[in-house]
């Protein structure tokens, strides 16, 4: 796994106030989207089904539909509120449905919106 994506993946969980991080550095914490139990290693790689979730999907941003949700995580695809936790399955469902739909689709921005808000209510300040 890439070294970015691993720096990603701990600045993911280490925000994550459902996360918590046992004595051997793995972390375990939910998919934010059904809940499952998944891991994250210390240092950043993926256990299991773990998967890096762009709350706001990435392409989203510099789309004028989407500023209102890219505005709420510093307009930065890789601010650590718009990073989270999923598994696999979720991950791939929302990028064939709402991250493909587009901020323009009602029902799509819904679905990123309800997402973004349930991110931001686990969010935890980085201890650096």
């Amino acid at each position: 796994m890439r070294a970015k994506l691993k720096a990603l993946f701990r600045l993911a969980v280490a925000t994550d106030a459902e996360a918590t991080q046992a004595p051997d550095g793995t972390w375990t914490t939910r998919c934010l989207h059904c809940r499952t139990r998944l891991q994250v290693a210390g240092d950043g790689e993926a256990l299991g089904g773990s998967s890096l979730e762009h709350v706001v999907p990435q392409a989203w941003f510099g789309q004028r539909a989407a500023a209102a949700l890219t505005a709420q995580v510093g307009g930065d695809r890789d601010d650590a509120r718009n990073l989270a936790v999923a598994c696999r399955t979720c991950n791939q469902d929302k990028g064939k449905g709402p991250d493909a739909r587009g901020p323009t689709d009602a029902r799509a921005y819904e679905v990123v919106e309800m997402l973004l808000a349930k991110r931001l209510a686990r969010w935890r300040a980085p201890t650096h």
